[in-house]
């Protein structure tokens, strides 16, 4: 599978040791940037085209760094057809992915030791869609696809 990656300057050394981490197992990664831990960056600038190229299905997954992988969750979930979860631990990774069917995670440079954001980011991509009842409840998110007078 190939995946693609980004992150402002906060989260440059955690994208970069994921990045390693991936292709070390094989993946194929492309990542928009930023290309150096100085080069100042608004994390919408990376969230927003990397979410458009996953909800065009032009990649499978993403995976977003920043300082606190927040501002990157917010900026990519404006894009309809991005679903992107910020996981703090392994678990979250896990039912972003079984039960939202999460295609993007964010992650948080200062908040998140490696260890922990290799085993998050490994859970995240093993993790598959429970499907069922886990898609009604998304598809009431998206407004493109129901009435609004379908919402409670």
């Amino acid at each position: 599978m190939e995946l693609v990656v980004a992150s402002d300057h906060a989260g440059f050394i955690l994208k970069n040791l994921v990045v390693s981490h991936l292709m070390a197992k094989g993946w194929i990664v492309k990542d928009l940037g930023v290309d150096h831990p100085r080069d100042k960056a608004d994390y919408p600038d990376y969230a927003l085209p990397l979410a458009r190229s996953v909800a065009a299905g032009e990649y499978e997954m993403g995976i977003l760094v920043c300082g606190t992988g927040t501002g990157m969750a917010l900026a990519a979930n404006r894009v309809i057809g991005a679903r992107a979860a910020n996981c703090p631990n392994e678990y979250l990774a896990r039912m972003a992915r079984a039960h939202n069917n999460a295609n993007i995670l964010t992650l948080g440079q200062r908040v998140l030791g490696d260890g922990l954001a290799l085993g998050i980011v490994d859970t995240f991509l093993a993790t598959p869609f429970d499907g069922g009842r886990h898609q009604a409840r998304l598809d009431k998110i998206y407004l493109d696809k129901i009435n609004i007078d379908q919402i409670p």
